[in-house]
């Protein structure tokens, strides 16, 4: 039997919640739930909500109030559940959890954002040489490793809806593209474009300008497996229908 593996930045949980969020989980009854941009501590939230659906939850906040933060619902009980990444600076910013199971494992991930300014671009680039690393150290104990989440990085002119305009724009600077570019090819496989060549496919799509009604967006949002997963894939899609966020949800089925 497949599992479904959903990621979902939520820009704020608690807002989702007042926007029929359970309903929404109830009809897609994924057996993960990567989340991001939780916006939340755990007792912030009411857990009994998720744990009548069946799901356990592991959570990793930013240690600033509001902001960031990512967690790992799960119906399955994971073997071993990792929270952070082992660098305090990241950590402080509740950027990674990682879900162990019998034969793969599970990451949330919330990559930074550049858009704020310079000082912000500098580190989110200090991130990416960072992630690289660490994600390609993790692959040697973990072979068969799932990274879902928003790594605010639309990889190629098809993932945007205008790559002319936006070229200089953060989150599709040549730089962080050739990044993804080289991680991809360090053994990565973008599980979307695995099974969907086609163009005019976005996860996220600006408040402003009526973006998402006129579909004008980005993807940036992945389920990245590592190439030992490749023969397990099922699946791959956008939920574009669910409207609790700028984002929206991105799914994977494995065997």
């Amino acid at each position: 039997m497949s599992k479904k593996i959903i990621s979902y930045n939520v820009n704020g949980i608690r807002a989702a919640l007042k926007k029929d969020f359970i309903k929404w989980l109830m009809t897609e009854k994924p057996d993960v739930l990567c989340l991001q941009e939780l916006k939340a501590l755990p007792e912030q939230i009411e857990p009994a909500v998720f744990e009548e659906l069946g799901y356990q939850l592991y959570w990793e906040p930013a240690q600033k109030k509001g902001y960031s933060g990512v967690a790992i619902f799960t119906k399955q009980t994971p073997l071993h559940v990792e929270h952070g990444c082992g660098n305090e600076l990241y950590d402080f910013e509740g950027r990674v959890i990682r879900a162990d199971y019998e034969d793969f494992s599970v990451i949330s991930v919330y990559m930074p954002s550049g858009t704020s300014g310079d000082v912000r671009q500098d580190f989110k680039y200090d991130w990416l040489d960072f992630f690289y690393d660490y994600a390609n150290e993790l692959r040697k104990t973990h072979p068969n490793l799932i990274i879902s989440g928003d790594y605010n990085i639309a990889h190629e002119a098809i993932d945007i809806h205008n790559p002319v305009s936006n070229k200089k724009s953060s989150g599709f600077l040549p730089e962080e593209r050739a990044w993804l570019s080289k991680y991809i090819d360090s053994g990565f496989i973008d599980t979307f474009r695995h099974f969907n060549p086609e163009p005019h496919h976005y996860s996220w799509w600006s408040y402003r300008a009526n973006s998402r009604a006129n579909n004008k967006g980005w993807r940036i949002d992945y389920h990245m497996a590592t190439a030992p997963m490749q023969s397990r894939l099922v699946n791959a899609s956008i939920l574009p229908e669910a409207v609790h966020s700028d984002h929206c949800p991105i799914l994977l089925e494995i065997e």
